[in-house]
């Protein structure tokens, strides 16, 4: 089923079911009022709100209306946590050269992961809003999921299960703001702001046999300002599959029910794919030519971010967002 979430004027907005078309949808909040109350206690809902989703897509559903993405919070608006890897050792391998540094071996097989913005999520098609271009403005088209209450130490064989959602994120980041960050040696803040979720969550079976390991294998495709800028396919190069990042993140400590857990920038070794973030570019151009060309995102700068099943169907509707001036409170 897919799963998403109208504006309301609360905090975390009405639940609605939508149809696998992503034309219609129906409120759900007589079976739960949110989201993030459905995946706290996902046994109990998820029955009913499947029953919903059949009412929907055989035009059954009481009350359904045409879907606006314009209308649509984030599917979950807030969540208790956001922790995002970096899955795709392409991209970070690619990030090291043109610094002139080697990736360590430990990169092989111990998961790179941060704990980044979750107390708010932009909507799919809501403005990115930046103070200043000079701090570097970028998009990271990467997969998420969501999870349900997930032990300490669960085995990646065992993370699988734990995994009751699928989506789409755009990881906003400021560049230019991140070496000095990262050279404090704490990690990130003021060069994360928030990022933007897909129209709707989906459960894996959606996705049919493009989620195998716990990776969607499927290309991502990144518009910037109207042209193709990348088509990775998110299942190939995946040194950690999103199993495997919820046990790292598991290791010494239950991540609880609406946890969402992201891949990092999607990346292939095959470059001729394309990037899934500027910043990648830059880096290639860099390592061709000594500089980068490419510039980053400028106010009044558009990017899309969707994903396609085999049928040519989108499966999650479109991140679709414009870069604005932020004028200040």
């Amino acid at each position: 089923m897919k799963l998403g979430t109208l504006k309301d004027g609360t905090r975390d907005g009405s639940l609605i079911v939508v149809n696998k078309r992503l034309s219609r949808a129906v409120r759900a909040t007589d079976l739960v009022r949110d989201l993030r109350s459905a995946v706290e206690d996902w046994d109990s809902h998820r029955a009913a709100l499947a029953e919903r989703a059949e009412e929907i897509e055989g035009g059954r559903a009481d009350g359904a209306f045409d879907l606006d993405p314009t209308q649509l919070a984030a599917p979950m608006p807030r969540a208790f946590q956001f922790l995002d890897g970096s899955a795709y050792l392409a991209h970070v391998e690619r990030v090291r050269r043109a610094r002139g540094a080697e990736m360590p071996p430990s990169f092989l097989d111990d998961p790179l992961m941060y704990q980044a913005v979750s107390d708010g999520f932009l909507p799919p098609c809501a403005e990115v809003l930046v103070a200043d271009e000079a701090y570097g403005i970028d998009f990271e088209a990467e997969v998420v999921c969501v999870t349900d209450d997930v032990p300490m130490g669960v085995s990646e064989a065992d993370a699988h299960a734990h995994i009751v959602l699928v989506g789409l994120i755009n990881d906003v980041s400021l560049r230019n703001l991140i070496p000095a960050e990262l050279a404090k040696g704490f990690g990130f803040l003021n060069s994360k702001p928030r990022s933007a979720l897909s129209p709707v969550f989906v459960t894996p079976d959606e996705l049919g046999d493009a989620w195998r390991e716990s990776k969607l294998h499927l290309p991502l495709i990144s518009t910037l300002n109207g042209e193709r800028f990348g088509a990775p396919e998110a299942g190939e190069d995946m040194q950690f599959s999103l199993a495997r990042l919820i046990a790292h993140a598991a290791r010494t400590r239950p991540l609880a029910a609406g946890t969402i857990v992201g891949t990092g920038t999607i990346a292939n070794q095959d470059e001729g794919r394309g990037a899934s973030c500027l910043a990648e570019r830059r880096m290639l151009e860099i390592i061709a030519d000594g500089e980068p060309t490419t510039p980053f995102m400028s106010f009044g700068d558009s990017i899309r971010i969707e994903m396609f099943d085999r049928d040519g169907a989108s499966i999650f509707g479109a991140i679709d967002q414009r870069i604005a001036r932020y004028q200040g409170p």
